[in-house]
């Protein structure tokens, strides 16, 4: 450790990213990308702010995409925020909302950065465990708290809460901020943003990187209650007024123009995901309910980090966690049918050798 750090540095432990490797002939269905590239209309617009306008800041509002998603998710703009990438959005949330005497609470499985937000903006958190089937139960969440945030698909489990079961979570903290986390919402769940405008404590996030196919652009964005976003404004006017450029604002704010792409490839997704569900469990995996763009997998007889290697040396990339309780699942991104066809016959040839 260095010297000139501060003591704040010395004591946190960042999150680590799915691997990016810059490897040639490689199936990557490690790290939860889109399959599919973004909409042409998206490409367009983007091409449209590669002017010499460039010299000048971007809208620090972004108000034309504010509109946009404003308008889609029929709310009104005072009730949207935009960050760089939904993770700007949750750690402007967990600065803004999530800080209080009482703990934080949010599954023991769940979405890695969690803890890594609590350590960085000195948090008190408490996990609630899964069920033994790896489900959020929210009777166990009935307990002394300053707030919830939960992954809704789960991640890495890929399990949905019904947005009923939300609502009811909601009722029970009504004097607590509840953020659910909808970055896998689009593949098979129905969003909580319908409930906004009657629970003032409700926070949603959501981000274009996984059904808009914009991982690269960066955007995220969240919907609640206009005194929500009023406290994110303050804390990211307190640290970045500029978080999206003006190719990023011009490319999101298209992408929710061209709503026949979107559905087309979220059901591409979907269907694909069922197929290597299905085969999977015919090769005696037990495959989790998935509500997102993954799987979440495990096989009674191979040991799941052997079987990530194997596939490596296949050139097929897929993701292991150590961590306890699922240190025998893997976590497998939807690709498109050819790469889950080539992962299916990897597979087989494993487990048949």
């Amino acid at each position: 450790m260095s010297q000139f750090w501060s003591p704040l540095v010395k004591t946190l432990t960042p999150y680590v990213p799915g691997e990016q490797p810059k490897l040639t002939n490689l199936i990557k269905l490690n790290t939860n990308e889109n399959p599919y590239g973004p909409s042409p209309k998206v490409l367009q617009a983007m091409q449209g702010e590669l002017a010499d306008t460039l010299r000048l800041y971007p809208d620090p509002n972004g108000d034309h995409l504010k509109a946009a998603i404003a308008a889609y998710h029929g709310v009104d703009k005072s009730q949207v925020f935009l960050g760089n990438g939904s993770d700007e959005v949750l750690a402007h949330a967990f600065a803004a909302l999530l800080k209080h005497d009482a703990p934080l609470l949010f599954p023991d499985i769940s979405y890695s950065f969690y803890p890594v937000y609590c350590g960085l903006y000195g948090i008190d958190y408490r996990l609630v465990p899964l069920t033994a089937d790896f489900a959020i139960n929210i009777d166990d969440y009935d307990q002394p708290c300053g707030a919830i945030i939960f992954p809704n698909p789960n991640a890495p489990t890929a399990k949905l809460l019904s947005v009923e079961v939300v609502e009811a979570l909601l009722q029970r903290h009504p004097q607590q901020v509840v953020v659910v986390d909808e970055a896998y919402i689009d593949f098979g769940g129905v969003s909580a943003i319908s409930l906004v405008n009657r629970y003032p404590n409700l926070l949603v996030v959501q981000t274009l990187s996984k059904s808009r196919s914009l991982a690269g652009l960066r955007v995220g964005f969240a919907i609640g209650h206009a005194d929500l976003i009023e406290a994110l404004e303050r804390v990211k006017n307190s640290f970045n007024s500029y978080p999206l450029d003006k190719a990023a604002l011009a490319g999101a704010a298209a992408s929710f123009a061209d709503e026949a792409y979107f559905q087309q490839t979220c059901q591409s997704i979907i269907a694909t995901r069922d197929h290597l569900s299905f085969a999977m469990t015919q090769m005696g995996f037990e495959v989790l309910p998935s509500a997102a763009n993954f799987i979440f997998a495990r096989h009674p007889d191979y040991d799941a980090a052997q079987l990530a290697a194997a596939l490596r040396e296949r050139s097929i990339i897929v993701r292991h966690f150590k961590q306890h309780r699922i240190d025998q699942f893997l976590r497998i991104s939807i690709g498109t049918d050819k790469e889950s066809n080539s992962l299916i016959e990897a597979l087989q040839a494993l487990l048949s050798s």
